[in-house]
């Protein structure tokens, strides 16, 4: 039984409804987004997965950004946000997840 390969390919297939529900609660910069997959072990990413993931989302219209600068004379960050699009998305996403949700709960006999 390959576990790894199976939870690899739940996560890839989640990342970015987990990075949509993230931004609708608040604006976040990319590392910030990083750090709170982290706190949750199998979501866990890294740079190469989420920024381009970030950018796609751009592109797609689902977030827009806007760089700040950071305290301290650290270098500027850019935050996203959720376009009125990606919340329109997220909605749709929330629906289907709760449609797999019942089904998962029927097969499992719940």
């Amino acid at each position: 039984m390959n576990l790894d390969k199976w939870k690899s390919q739940i996560v890839r297939g989640t990342l970015e409804y987990c990075i949509l529900l993230m931004l609708n609660q608040k604006v976040c910069y990319g590392y910030e987004i990083l750090q709170e997959l982290s706190r949750y072990p199998m979501l866990a990413s890294t740079e190469s997965t989420v920024y381009p993931l970030l950018r796609r989302l751009q592109k797609e219209n689902y977030l827009q950004s806007t760089w700040q600068e950071s305290a301290e004379g650290l270098p500027p960050r850019k935050y996203y946000s959720l376009t009125q699009e990606g919340k329109e998305y997220l909605e749709a996403m929330n629906r289907e997840w709760e449609n797999l949700l019942n089904a998962m709960s029927v097969l499992k006999g719940e």
